[in-house]
């Protein structure tokens, strides 16, 4: 049952123009009042009004709420987090496929100082890193 939970079961969305508030709920599985509370949290989470008010939300708009379920139903993601990473992938296209979830709040052995473990592998990731781009700009001149 873990392996379940682990991978998230592809859905087959119908090759439509629109989908009504409705269609979403049953193919998601997430209730329309839950859809319409997140299209006030996530921006990126827009679906068109039609003449009637009815929302109609495009293939794409269908695909971010399976997403937005996958991080905050499977990953556990808070709404802030989920926010934060979605901002993150949209600003950072390539980064997002090795994109972490954010950083944890602090522990109360944290807030007395940094873990020099951590401090650590931070300052030889910066380093690599600023050994990276010194070769990124000697072949640039």
């Amino acid at each position: 049952m873990a392996t379940a939970a682990a991978r998230p079961q592809p859905v087959d969305i119908p090759n439509k123009l629109y989908f009504r508030i409705g269609d979403v709920s049953r193919l998601t599985g997430i209730k329309a009042y839950v859809l319409r509370y997140w299209e006030t949290e996530f921006g990126a989470l827009s679906p068109k009004k039609s003449g009637t008010n009815q929302r109609l939300y495009r293939r794409k708009d269908v695909e971010m709420v399976l997403e937005i379920k996958h991080l905050l139903y499977e990953k556990r993601f808070t709404i802030e987090g989920a926010r934060t990473f979605l901002q993150h992938r949209k600003s950072h296209p390539k980064a997002s496929a090795v994109a972490q979830p954010p950083a944890p709040a602090p522990t109360q052995s944290s807030l007395f100082g940094p873990d020099p473990g951590v401090v650590a592998k931070a300052n030889e990731r910066i380093a690599t890193v600023r050994t990276e781009l010194r070769s990124i700009l000697d072949l640039l001149s």
